[in-house]
């Protein structure tokens, strides 16, 4: 790693990272440990079905900066039924479980379930998170519309939009109902001016920052695989729309992290 990476120190909550991926598969262990060195603070590590929410919980038990969700992802929906279901609710027991997620729609891949089987399995999550009192982590593709509208007939959920895509118009709504807006490796790109619009308008207390790992790697490293080592990038994305230091934007985005997820403050497990 580089001497400045090196240096960095704490303060960084890289609140959206897929470390369960095959992406890792020859050195997770290896990666997830060098982050405390990286000025990574904290994970979260969400799941997509069954197997990725355990593989989640396990790493959340083996490193005390990591914390897992459970869920279901739109494009692997189709298995979740009443057996899931409750198997998800076990694993949200856990105490390094904190949010019921990745969960929501995604209309972009067309082999994914119908819509109208994406939105009954959104809805039923949301309903499970309501009943654990957990928030929710909400992926939204080519579906802005409709997500909003299954957001709205749960008013009384806390959540999260990771990888915020949405219009500023939406954005507002969500504010308005109390949500949370996260943001990637996405934003150092040159199309990025709609999100830029959003993050400019968007109060501090309602950002959140990711990787998303091992997706969406920023400039200047994209096409490489990702990792919660260049999530400072995207902190000082913000900084610089925000007119604050990347410092002041990692601290801020830290206790954002922390108070959504429920992560008490001095202390990481």
């Amino acid at each position: 790693m580089s001497a400045p990476e090196a240096n960095r120190g704490g303060g960084l909550f890289d609140t959206h990272a897929h470390y369960d991926s095959g992406a890792f598969r020859d050195d997770r262990m290896e990666v997830l440990a060098s982050m405390p060195g990286r000025g990574v603070e904290l994970i979260l590590n969400p799941g997509c079905e069954l197997e990725s929410s355990r593989a989640a919980v396990a790493l959340a038990e083996q490193f005390p900066f990591v914390y897992a969700a459970v869920g279901f992802h739109p494009s692997d929906c189709e298995r979740y039924d009443s057996q899931a279901e409750e198997q998800l609710r076990a694993l949200a027991a856990h105490p390094k479980v904190r949010a019921v997620g990745e969960i929501g729609l995604d209309y972009y891949w067309k082999d994914n379930a119908p819509a109208e089987t994406q939105k009954a399995v959104f809805h039923r999550q949301m309903e499970l998170a309501q009943s654990l009192n957990l928030p929710v982590i909400v992926h939204d593709r080519e579906a802005h519309h409709d997500c909003l509208e299954a957001v709205r007939a749960h008013p009384g959920l806390r959540g999260v939009y990771h990888c915020y895509s949405g219009s500023l118009e939406d954005a507002k709504v969500l504010v308005g109902l109390g949500w949370m807006l996260s943001f990637t490796g996405v934003i150092t790109y040159k199309n990025a001016r709609k999100s830029l619009e959003v993050i400019e308008w968007l109060p501090m207390d309602r950002i959140m920052i990711e990787t998303d790992s091992p997706y969406l790697t920023p400039e200047p490293f994209r096409g490489r695989r990702n990792d919660s080592g260049h999530v400072h990038l995207v902190a000082e994305a913000v900084a610089r729309v925000k007119g604050l230091t990347p410092e002041e934007t990692a601290r801020i985005t830290l206790e954002n992290g922390r108070r959504f997820f429920g992560i008490p403050s001095g202390g990481n497990s």
